[in-house]
């Protein structure tokens, strides 16, 4: 960490022995989920007064490389487990962990990301065989069964007719597969 944990008390006294503890959170947390740049953790005190319900409230607010932020700041104010400093703190690191192995995902571009399926154009039908072949966007012929077409739109294809699909590897060669036909367009071939 480039800057030293900054840990408050607010509401009680400071009590080393929590202080300890969140000290070795924050370190298996930047052993688990990489590079905390900074931390600052607020601690504040039960009051138990009838508002709070005597409850403690951690808050947390990380800093990570390029300029990214995590903040823990709500604590359920209904819950009486929060009535317990320990349980109160364990949960406050339970929820920044997961925010950072989210923000850490998303640093390593290891998020899903959805394949957009290619266009391709309809280029001839044998509509009595029950197949056809489309053009795919790099001028290759594609080979494709009436079954691989979606809804049961083989009926409506036509020479032109713009479609999604999927390639895959058949026994002679490439085939598509999932063709869904786009909208009511044609294209003259």
């Amino acid at each position: 960490m480039e800057t030293p944990v900054k840990i408050e008390f607010q509401g009680m006294e400071p009590i080393e022995t929590v202080r300890s503890k969140i000290l070795n959170c924050v370190t298996r947390l930047e052993q688990r989920c990489g590079r905390i740049t900074a931390c600052r953790v607020v601690v504040k005190g039960s009051s138990g007064r009838h508002q709070t319900g005597g409850i403690y409230d951690v808050s947390m607010w990380l800093s990570l490389p390029e300029g990214r932020e995590v903040a823990v700041e709500h604590t359920p104010q209904n819950d009486e487990r929060y009535a317990d400093l320990a349980f109160a703190i364990n949960d406050a690191f339970k929820r920044a962990r997961r925010q950072l192995q989210d923000k850490v995902r998303l640093m390593q571009r290891q998020t899903k990301t959805h394949e957009v399926a290619p266009i391709g154009i309809v280029k001839r039908i044998e509509g009595a065989k029950g197949y056809g072949f489309l053009e795919t966007s790099d001028g290759r012929e594609i080979y494709f069964h009436e079954n691989s077409v979606l809804n049961g739109q083989f009926a409506k294809l036509k020479a032109g007719t713009r479609v999604t699909f999927t390639e895959k590897t058949g026994e002679k060669g490439p085939q598509a597969s999932t063709v869904k036909r786009l909208g009511r367009h044609t294209l003259r071939v």
